[in-house]
């Protein structure tokens, strides 16, 4: 890449993060932040659903780059390109699945006193919203979002989770990889992207509100996790050279993540288990990251060796 082509794909970057923080920051600390803070059930409600919003915005970033630097959108990695890469989009599609259930079971193995069929934790928080509900309908309540969260969840979540991955799979991803090598890039992005979710991990998204380092640790753990989630989108995108596969598992993930803590009697740790967050609900995504990782590595040696 000629110094010119670099500097400019480098100012589009910084172009990209600038527009896509400085709208989260704002929005979410001066907005969202007293929504969701709220006593009011409604109130928060509203606040979640403008959570929700906010994953639009790396897509709004992505559009105000490449109109405001006149790049266009050609290569928008948008095509699907599904000759020969189905199974990079079945992985996506069951993969978050497996792997959360697999990171469920190890989670239970090792913690079997809180393992409850009569899904207690579902049922108090039920009941902290004023609703009570009998066993045999929240056992068909949760039946109901089981086969949703397997079979729907990436159709269901396709909208939102696009407006993040085309962000940062589909804009912020090549052009880091044409800077760095793969490890880095992993890093790098993964960090990015664990940052842009800060102020909502200070209001305790994913983790709750009541640990030891609060919001430091949690930022922290934010950002391992999106190293770890964000290295396995990273790859079936690179794969595929497109942004859609990350799109279908992170509407899969999002869609079936909290089963597990349903299954708890007092919801787990957020940095333990049974949920993806935590390093044992987790550890097969981690194993899968690392493999991935490992892949894209020595498609890299091999592509350099073969100039």
């Amino acid at each position: 890449m000629k110094k010119r082509e670099f500097d400019l794909d480098a100012k589009r970057i910084l172009i990209y993060l600038v527009i896509t923080f400085a709208i989260t920051y704002v929005l979410e600390i001066g907005v969202i932040r007293k929504f969701v803070m709220s006593e009011d059930l409604v109130t928060v409600a509203i606040g979640q659903l403008m959570v929700a919003m906010v994953m639009f915005i790396p897509a709004i970033g992505v559009l105000l780059t490449r109109l405001l630097t006149k790049e266009g959108f050609k290569n928008s990695w948008l095509h699907p390109n599904l000759k020969g890469n189905v199974k990079y989009y079945l992985i996506a599609w069951f993969a978050p699945v497996v792997l959360t259930i697999i990171g469920a079971i190890i989670y239970f193995l090792i913690n079997p006193s809180n393992l409850s069929f009569d899904l207690e934790y579902l049922k108090s928080t039920y009941e902290k919203t004023g609703i009570t509900i009998e066993e045999t309908q929240l056992k068909a309540t949760l039946a109901v979002q089981i086969v949703v969260g397997l079979f729907l969840s990436p159709v269901v979540n396709a909208i939102t989770c696009f407006g993040e991955e085309w962000g940062w799979r589909g804009y912020l991803l090549p052009k880091m990889a044409d800077k760095f090598k793969v490890v880095p890039t992993l890093l790098i992005t993964g960090v990015i992207w664990g940052l842009w979710h800060a102020p909502l991990t200070v209001l305790g998204h994913n983790y709750g509100l009541d640990y030891i380092g609060h919001p430091y640790l949690g930022i922290i753990a934010m950002c391992i996790f999106c190293i770890v989630l964000g290295t396995i989108f990273s790859y079936l995108s690179w794969k595929t050279k497109s942004c859609l596969p990350a799109v279908i598992a992170h509407g899969s993930i999002n869609g079936f993540a909290a089963v597990a803590i349903y299954f708890t009697k007092d919801g787990g740790n957020p940095f333990i288990g049974p949920a993806p967050t935590g390093i044992i609900g987790g550890i097969a995504f981690i194993i899968l990251a690392i493999v991935c990782a490992l892949l894209l590595v020595r498609e890299e040696k091999s592509h350099i060796q073969s100039q």
